[in-house]
């Protein structure tokens, strides 16, 4: 097996680079942002998985372990080949699929080009216990590590707009649903306005919300 390979950066191209080892050029397959890391001319490095068909031998690269990790767990998808496995690379951050197949979030999947309910439904049913969020799992109801240094922060900025925090801590809740991969991302600045987003989607709470401030 071919766990990386390193050299010059021969050729970059929209789905593939090639990466000069000794004088051997090795085309490999890869997402967009990773062949926005490569340049040519330049050392590269890239994880990579070697899926053998009988008649071909095909090469796919990663930025890092844990996208390659993600990649061959969701070969095991019936259904899900690698040039699928890519686009889901291409389109969600290794965590954001962890999250999405740990919550059973089959709408993160349909975001991807070529993948639609049945098939991620799928994915979320064949993926169960296969790929679990990084992290120390917490208690059911317990904020898990990374919620209990942003979600404070986010409260206070909307109690400074006029929210309680009660009504803050479970919009944010509520809002976060939709979304999990923005949770674990943890940025405060994406969290408070995703909140804030569907708060204004919900209309009725929205207003109620105006109303009660003004």
């Amino acid at each position: 097996m071919i766990s990386f390979l390193r050299g010059t950066v021969a050729h970059v191209g929209l789905s593939t680079a090639v990466i000069d080892l000794n004088g051997a050029g090795m085309s490999v397959n890869a997402t967009p942002q990773t062949l926005s890391r490569l340049r040519v001319g330049e050392e590269g490095k890239l994880f990579t998985s070697l899926i053998v068909r009988e008649d071909s031998l095909t090469l796919f690269g990663f930025a890092s372990d844990d996208e390659r990790e993600v990649f061959d767990v969701l070969l095991s998808v019936s259904g899900v080949g690698p040039r699928l496995a890519l686009a889901v690379l291409a389109v969600h951050d290794p965590e954001a699929i962890r999250v999405a197949a740990h919550t059973e979030d089959s709408k993160t999947f349909t975001k991807v080009p070529g993948i639609g309910p049945k098939v991620a439904g799928r994915i979320v049913l064949e993926l169960a216990g296969k790929l679990v969020p990084h992290g120390t799992a917490a208690p059911a109801g317990a904020a898990t590590p990374a919620e209990a240094a942003w979600k404070p922060q986010v409260v206070a900025a909307m109690t400074s707009l006029g929210w309680s925090e009660k009504d803050a801590s479970a919009s944010i809740d509520k809002a976060l649903a939709d979304e999990p991969e923005v949770s674990f991302r943890g940025n405060v600045a994406e969290i408070l306005r995703t909140t804030l987003r569907w708060l204004g989607q919900d209309g009725a709470r929205a207003g109620n919300r105006v109303g009660s401030r003004g």
